[in-house]
């Protein structure tokens, strides 16, 4: 692949335009690597290649008339607090109006209540009908974007015979561990494996439901359109087709994915997810309607017609990906396998490359990266997965740690 000449990340459009000046473009340094911990499709080291990062182009240095609200070329992150501490084997976060979180846990099943101030935890409840097992259990949480008025949550989650997304009412009035009510299916029938289950859900500035799933290991339901496996999909907070879906009867938004685990907005209301590769290239995407991505036939940035090409790639070694979130002009990626927090500083350009190469920060300082939620304009919730049987747990683990960046 032409993003294996320097190990580094880039920018597509600047790759492109650039090929004939590799030998000075090589000059730069490429990111630290660390070997990390894990198995399989999340973020393990079977058959993967140790590296450094490598993305879909060079980024260009900034000229010195660029506008003065992107993002600095270089940022900076930094752990200020521990919010909590002792979960298991957390793994989707939701922020409540208020500031307050909520967690879920993959392998117990539960959601507790984390307050925002003190981190004190309490549970909700468990929701009924989870089957843990493999990379499948309670996944992702989102509150409704009318929650002030009907107080719904949603949960993604594995059940024996499938993954499927509910919707439950809480109420804090009730008992501890008796908040939450009977769940509600909004869509049932996405395809479940001991791997590749997706499982990130979030609401857009459409107001309109987004999940990310993965191919369970098959990786020709990637390119089936009639399968909801390897997709993003888009729907009603009820679950119906959305109007200017690519397909009017139908809730998938884009297809050709691996095992989707990150979505989030920029300012630009562009959606951005990050999934897992194989072998060779986890990937950042910048998610078209309609869009193939290209797995199993292509992975990472080959520049094919007919798929869409990763913004960034990294070796897997380094990445692994799992949340997103945007804040202070970059998507900011939590790495499982990689044991770091990546920056990708955006230019607000309507192709959507970096506007310089991606940054690691925190890297094997606190394990594996899980989840990362937006907490205000220059801060972050960075949620650790030391519990779920592939890191190595430390006294303490897993947290909710609070980021400030820029």
């Amino acid at each position: 692949m032409r993003g294996a000449l320097f190990g580094r990340v880039q920018s597509p459009a600047v790759r492109r335009g650039v090929l004939a000046a590799a030998a000075s473009a090589a000059l730069l340094l490429s990111a630290a690597c660390s070997g990390g911990g894990g198995g399989g499709g999340d973020g393990g080291a079977s058959g993967r290649p140790a590296g450094s990062p490598t993305a879909a182009g060079s980024a260009s240095p900034a000229s010195p008339s660029r506008s003065a609200d992107l993002p600095p070329e270089k940022g900076s992150a930094k752990v200020v607090s521990t919010l909590t501490e002792n979960l298991k084997s957390p793994w989707g976060l939701a922020a409540l109006p208020g500031g307050d979180l909520l967690v879920s846990s993959r392998d117990e099943g539960t959601v507790h209540r984390i307050d925002g101030g003190s981190g004190k935890q309490t549970l909700l409840g468990s929701v009924p009908g989870v089957s843990p097992a493999g990379e499948g259990g309670l996944l992702g949480l989102a509150v409704s974007s009318t929650f002030g008025a009907d107080q719904l949550v949603y949960a993604y989650f594995t059940t024996t015979s499938d993954n499927r997304i509910v919707r439950m009412s809480y109420d804090e009035k009730r008992p501890a561990g008796q908040q939450l009510g009977a769940p509600d299916t909004v869509l049932r029938g996405i395809p479940k494996g001991s791997i590749h289950n997706g499982g990130r859900i979030a609401f857009g500035p459409d107001k309109m439901l987004y999940a990310g799933t993965g191919e369970t290991g098959d990786t020709g339901l990637s390119q089936d359109k009639e399968s909801l496996a390897g997709k993003i999909l888009r729907m009603t907070p009820d679950g119906e087709p959305v109007h200017g879906n690519p397909e009017a009867d139908s809730v998938v938004y884009s297809y050709g994915h691996r095992n989707v685990q990150g979505l989030a907005w920029d300012a630009e209301k562009r959606l951005w997810a990050a999934e897992f590769g194989q072998n060779t290239w986890d990937e950042l995407n910048l998610i078209e309607p309609g869009g193939n991505y290209g797995w199993p036939e292509v992975e990472g940035e080959e520049g094919e017609d007919g798929f869409i090409d990763p913004v960034a790639q990294w070796k897997t070694s380094d990445a692994s990906p799992s949340g997103i979130a945007y804040a202070q002009g970059s998507i900011w990626m939590a790495g499982l396998r990689g044991e770091r927090l990546w920056r990708i500083p955006l230019s607000g350009e309507k192709a959507g490359e970096p506007l310089a190469d991606p940054q690691a920060f925190l890297e094997g300082e606190h394990g594996r990266l899980r989840t990362v939620v937006g907490a205000g304009s220059d801060r972050l919730w960075l949620v650790t997965s030391n519990t779920d049987g592939r890191g190595t747990k430390k006294p303490g683990d897993d947290r909710v740690l609070q980021v400030e960046v820029e």
